[in-house]
Order: C-alpha cells, then sequence, then structure tokens
C-alpha cells in the first residue's frame, strides 16, 4: 500500500490516544475547532480553478448521481443504524449530521490511490460541498428535527461562513494572484492533515468519558455507516451499468466524508457528545479508505 495512504490514519489513532489519556491537553482548546475548518475549506478554495467549474458542467448527470447518493445514502443509512444499535439521541443526531455531511477531500486523495477518476472525485466533492451550504441543515432538521432541537437558520449562516465564504475567498486569490498561490499550494495539504488531527484530538479529549461508556457501540455505528456508503456507493452505479473505473470514484467519494465539518457543527448546535461519532469516523474513514484504495489500486497495476 502507498505511503500517503497509512500516515494519516496512524496520525489519527496516535493523537486519538493521547487525547484520550490526557485529555487535559486538548479540551480546552474547543473553540479552535471552527477556525480550523475554515482554514481547511479556504486551503481547498485555493487549489480551484474555473476549470474544475467548466469540468462539472459537462458530466452533468454522472455527477448528478453523485451528489444524489451522498445526500440519500449516507444520511438514510446514519438514521436507521443509529436507531436500529439504539444510540442516544445526541449520538443519533451527530451521526445522521454526519450522514448530511458533504464528501471530504481525503476521498480524493483515495481516489488517487485507488487508480479511480480523481477528476470525478474532485468535481463531486466541490458539488457536494456548494449544495452542502443547503443540504447539511435542511436535511438535518428534516431526519432529526423532532427528537433533538435543530437551529437550521443558524446551521445555515454556519455553513455560509465555515464552507461557502472561505472557499470562495480561496478561488478568487486563486484566479487573481495564481503565480504567487503556486508557491503555498505544497503546503497545504500538510496544513489541512494538522487541521483535522488537532479537530480530532478536541473531540476525543471532551468525550473521554463518553467514550469509556458507549465507546464500542458508536464506533461500531460509525463503521457500519463507512461500509453502507462504500458498498451501496459502488453496487448503484454499478447496477446502472457504469464502467468499474466511475464505481470506485463513487464508492470512495460516497463513503467517505467531511467529518470535520459535521463535528465542528455538532459541537455548535447540539454537544460534546453529538460531536463523537464525527471524531472516530474521521479517523475510520481515512483508515478503510486506505485499505480499499490500496487493494482497488494493486489490482488495477495487475491488471494494466
Amino acid at each position: 500500500m502507498h505511503p500517503a495512504a497509512l500516515i494519516f490514519p496512524l496520525l489519527a489513532i496516535i493523537v486519538s490516544a493521547v487525547a484520550y489519556v490526557m485529555p487535559a491537553l486538548f479540551a480546552p482548546y474547543r473553540g479552535l475547532i471552527v477556525p480550523l475548518l475554515t482554514i481547511i475549506m479556504f486551503s481547498m478554495g485555493l487549489t480551484l480553478t474555473p476549470a474544475d467549474f467548466r469540468r462539472v458542467a459537462k458530466r452533468p448527470k454522472l455527477i448528478g448521481m453523485g451528489v444524489v447518493l451522498q445526500y440519500t445514502v449516507m444520511p438514510l443509512a446514519a438514521l436507521s443504524i443509529g436507531h436500529g444499535l439504539r444510540l442516544q439521541p445526541e449520538l443519533i443526531a451527530g451521526l445522521v449530521l454526519l450522514g448530511c455531511s458533504p464528501g471530504g477531500t481525503a476521498s480524493n486523495v483515495m481516489s488517487y490511490l485507488a487508480r479511480a477518476d480523481v477528476a470525478l472525485s474532485v468535481s463531486l466533492t466541490i458539488l457536494s460541498t456548494l449544495f452542502a451550504v443547503f443540504m447539511t441543515p435542511g436535511l438535518t432538521w428534516l431526519l432529526v428535527g423532532q427528537s433533538v432541537p435543530v437551529d437550521v437558520g443558524g446551521m445555515l449562516l454556519s455553513m455560509v461562513r465555515i464552507v461557502l465564504i472561505p472557499i470562495a475567498l480561496g478561488v478568487t486569490i486563486n484566479a487573481l494572484f495564481g503565480r504567487q498561490v503556486e508557491r503555498i499550494k505544497r503546503f497545504l495539504p500538510v496544513l489541512a492533515t494538522a487541521a483535522i488531527l488537532a479537530a480530532i484530538a478536541i473531540v476525543v479529549a471532551l468525550n473521554q468519558a463518553n467514550l469509556a461508556e458507549a465507546g464500542l457501540v458508536i464506533v461500531l455505528a460509525v463503521m457500519m455507516h463507512n461500509l453502507c456508503g462504500l458498498l451501496l456507493g459502488f453496487w448503484i452505479p454499478r447496477a446502472l451499468g457504469f464502467d468499474h473505473k466511475t464505481c470506485r470514484t463513487i464508492s470512495i467519494e460516497t463513503g467517505m466524508q467531511n467529518s470535520g465539518l459535521s463535528v465542528a457543527l455538532a459541537l455548535n448546535y447540539f454537544s460534546a457528545l453529538a460531536a463523537l461519532p464525527g471524531a472516530i469516523f474521521s479517523v475510520w474513514h481515512n483508515v478503510s479508505g486506505a485499505i480499499l484504495a490500496g487493494y482497488w489500486g494493486n489490482r488495477a497495476d495487475r491488471s494494466e
């Protein structure tokens, strides 16, 4: 397996263990999660060009199917698993919020390692992230609003501040100052990785007691949720006649969420407990994604 596919999950496991053993080191920094995520979204914007958006327009049916799967499979799977395992209402809310989040940028790396369609993966991430401004708060309210209060208006404004404005600013700066920005682009993956690891550590520290009490059940829920996305994201397009490479891409894009966003929103609008599924998912989906990408990538190498 490619070393790039291993380093993040290993680091995520290490920081999670440290935060669990020494929560006092990270718990006081709860307020940093939203600024960290804003930096990640801005960094994503800096990597985008008008050509990326033109590429989306050229494949409307395929992109549309990927986005529809993102916002149906993952939210409904989260709700079903949460109730099936009899999770607490706040944990169900956090799991559903995770399912209603867009695809994560880590999926683009895994698509590359899986010899999938990276251009399609990037396009799906962009579009699902832009749609998330409305879809994430709206779907969360629709699915769990009866059992847990959901501040749709506040969440919508947060999505604009955390996602839309930073990405738009990044795209604009890249378009106007592309050459100057090129010098710093190689540092952006390191910055994003550090920000996600910091967010994981903070949430694990805040939930040390909850993890000790209900850790295995919520870990099982997160693993099942991720597996549903990966399996259905592959087999639904396959049943519709799409080629293996496209199905690999949509599988990874569907199964890998922007868990950092769900963590930030859960802390702001629910509780630290509701942020726990997103924090665990941040670790697990990189492990499962790396294993799957390694398997598919090796198969593609042999077939070539």
